[in-house]
């Protein structure tokens, strides 16, 4: 019995002892062995990386005025995956959301998913609600933005906050989850409209161009926002900064613990440009005496350019740090089309043209040639008829020089023939005419020279006609003003075609030049066959336009520079706006400074339209060479206008003075006889639709329409109040 007894007892110890060893080793796995993959487990603090976007460069002028810049700004986000955590820990479940969508037969589906909208409310609202932070938002936006990112992208609730709100926030936030409020970059566009079309504006970050293996070296990633037009656009590479790196310490609440590490974001470059902010200022507020129309001024030493604007125009902080709705409708549904640059657009540059048609000639025998006006000239069994024979006169037998002087479309409808259609290929084709000009700012267009390959390419083949009307740039010939800027700087430098450029240098903060663009000479017209005698006659000729009795630009003339140009009246397709003017000038004659090209939309004529606003533009550039102090403003954005500009005048005498010039003054020709219907209707306005997409703000709906709560009567919020229901 005794035996039995101990037998079982040895048993009872022997199991006693085996538990107690495998309770041990068991232990010893657990904390020794597998301790890193337990430990792992174990709910606590964690670590989480977000991405800080880089501090974008500024864009300066020539002289280092700033014109934009990023100024501090406060966001409040939130970071829904968090949130939607928060609310698990009091809820069972989330809630969800129904919506409807077409699939891409065209069948109605309905989708379920979570309503992170409710979810924001109950765990964010109350907390926003007692620092007076809620503000109108939409609440479908932020539907959408969980649909697609899922919450690894913080949700933007709020881009306005002022520094007071911040530091309400920073004082008073304990236990709001998944809320952080980071100071930002944002853009500024220190004079409004001034050079808006060269400047361009901003979207806000895509996370939709950033690619995944990008994404995943962060946990949370806030990417960079990004310029979309002009040299916001062109230079973006530069401009952007190098982005920095937050740490943060969360407990096993989620709760943000603290800062581990910091690396701060790193500047971008600062863009310098080639324009004078002051030239700029005088070149806009000159042209704002008409509607419609675009001015450029060029260094014909350089080719820098020195100003161009366009207008109507329109405000780039308007879409900073999103348009609204209402906003871009207005700029993309304005008939005037404030978001089109027409100073790098083509139009027909009328008889501007004759300047590149006479230097053609002095690629061979027509420039020594007197050829007869005639009052026009006769093709087939039409005839194309000169300016002056709708005064009652002719011009008689004259040289180039003249021609030019009276702007003569007899003289060059025979010049131009005589020359060949091959010759002014050559010569136009040097001059950078028909082709892109190159410069960094977006939506430039290259025009067009006809020649009997492209004619042969619409179905037509080519005559004699189709050479006069290039003489006189009309029919399908189009160029720029930028491109006529450029002719005429080639002119007043005596030959010398060089490359326009936008961008003078890039500097890095720390002084170093990380790219500076040299003037580049693209031709010589003296190695090309002509001699400097030939250049200096046209030269000349633009001269007398300005400074001669009878020539076509006696408004030109000034008192402060020897100033020379040439006229242009381009007759139109459109029975509503028959003429557009144009004139392109230089200045001083002996050692030239500016070459500028004003084009006037609907205006009757390049003397009277256009001729004057060159004159302002170049005595404004000259007074201020000689130590007139100009200051720079703010501009607001230039209305357009449909009306016809007859005349333009900044002196209440000039009018009367020159009336009767006005009325002699050179006139569009009717040549729409000899422009085929196909090439009659050629327009490069754009559709809403192919300009750059805008980040455009939503509108707050039924739903997000929550501010008024701020001021509401409301129950404490209690922080952490879900742990305390689970205890």
């Amino acid at each position: 019995m005794v035996t039995q007894f101990r037998i079982r007892l040895y048993l009872l110890a022997l199991l006693v002892i085996a538990g107690f060893s495998l309770l041990v080793y068991r232990l010893y796995q657990i904390q020794v062995v597998e301790h890193d993959y337990y430990a792992a487990r174990v709910p606590g603090s964690k670590f989480e990386s977000v991405r800080i976007p880089g501090i974008r460069g500024e864009i300066k002028d020539r002289n280092g005025i700033t014109l934009v810049d990023s100024t501090p700004n406060y966001e409040l986000r939130l970071d829904l995956r968090e949130i939607t955590a928060a609310y698990l820990k009091t809820h069972d479940r989330l809630p969800k959301h129904t919506w409807e969508r077409f699939d891409q037969y065209g069948q109605k589906e309905t989708k379920t998913e979570t309503d992170i909208v409710k979810v924001v409310e109950e765990t964010v609202f109350p907390g926003l609600q007692d620092l007076g932070l809620l503000a109108d938002y939409s609440s479908s936006s932020m539907r959408v933005h969980y649909r697609s990112t899922r919450g690894v992208v913080p949700f933007t609730y709020r881009r306005d906050l002022s520094f007071n709100e911040f530091a309400q926030f920073a004082e008073n936030n304990i236990g709001i989850p998944g809320v952080t409020i980071t100071r930002t970059g944002r853009r500024r566009y220190l004079y409004d409209s001034l050079a808006c079309h060269i400047l361009g504006y901003m979207n806000l970050a895509d996370i939709d161009q950033v690619s995944e293996e990008r994404r995943r070296e962060f946990n949370y990633y806030v990417g960079d926002d990004y310029g979309v037009m002009g040299v916001e656009k062109t230079m973006d590479h530069h401009l952007q900064g190098k982005p920095g790196k937050l740490v943060i310490e969360k407990d096993e609440k989620g709760k943000i613990v603290g800062e581990v590490s910091r690396t701060s974001p790193q500047p971008g470059s600062d863009v310098y440009l080639t324009i004078d902010a002051r030239i700029q200022h005088a070149t806009e507020q000159a042209l704002r005496k008409v509607g419609r129309g675009a001015a450029v001024v060029i260094d014909p030493g350089t080719g820098e350019i020195l100003a161009m604007a366009s207008v109507p125009s329109f405000n780039p902080n308007v879409f900073i740090p999103e348009v609204s709705m209402d906003d871009w409708k207005r700029y993309t549904e304005d008939p005037t089309s404030p978001m089109f640059s027409r100073a790098i657009n083509p139009y027909s540059p009328g008889s501007t043209c004759k300047i590149p048609i006479a230097l053609a000639g002095c690629l061979g025998e027509s420039w020594k040639y007197r050829f007869s006006c005639g009052a026009g000239a006769q093709y087939g069994n039409k005839f194309m008829k000169c300016w002056c024979a709708g005064k009652g006169y002719t011009h008689g037998s004259i040289d180039v020089s003249s021609a030019i002087k009276v702007s003569c479309n007899g003289f060059f409808y025979r010049y131009a023939n005589h020359t060949g259609i091959r010759n002014i290929q050559t010569m136009t084709g040097l001059l950078g005419m028909g082709k892109k000009t190159g410069i960094k700012v977006t939506g430039e267009n290259p025009g067009n020279i006809p020649n009997p390959e492209w004619l042969r390419m619409q179905g037509l083949l080519w005559s004699d006609a189709f050479t006069a009307l290039v003489s006189i740039g009309q029919g399908a010939t189009e160029a720029s003003p930028l491109q006529m800027a450029s002719v005429t700087g080639t002119v007043a430098n005596g030959g010398k075609v060089y490359q326009p450029r936008i961008i003078k240098k890039v500097i890095e903060k720390n002084g170093e030049v990380v790219q500076e663009e040299p003037p580049k000479l693209k031709a010589d017209l003296t190695r090309e066959g002509l001699s400097a005698e030939q250049v200096e006659i046209v030269k000349r000729g633009m001269w007398r336009v300005v400074n001669e009795g009878g020539g076509t630009a006696g408004r030109a003339r000034s008192q402060f520079t020897v100033h020379s140009g040439k006229t242009g009246t381009a007759q139109t397709a459109n029975p509503r706006q028959p003429t557009n003017a144009w004139f392109i000038s230089f200045a001083p004659y002996d050692d030239p400074k500016y070459a500028v090209c004003v084009f006037v939309e609907n205006g009757n004529s390049g003397g009277g339209a256009a001729s004057p606003i060159a004159k302002r533009i170049i005595e404004d550039a000259i007074t201020m060479e000689q130590g007139r102090e100009v200051e720079i403003t703010a501009i607001p954005e230039a209305i357009g206008r449909t009306d016809r500009v007859m005349s333009v005048s900044f002196d209440n005498t000039d009018l009367t003075q020159f009336a009767q010039a006005d009325e002699d003054s050179e006139s569009a020709v009717d040549v729409a006889a000899f422009v085929p219907d196909s090439l009659q209707q050629r327009t490069y306005r754009p559709l809403s639709g192919s300009l750059a997409s805008p980040t455009i703000r939503r509108s707050s709906d039924s739903r997000g329409r929550v501010g008024n709560l701020n001021s509401r009567p409301k129950p404490k919020f209690q922080p952490f109040k879900w742990l305390r229901q689970r205890r």
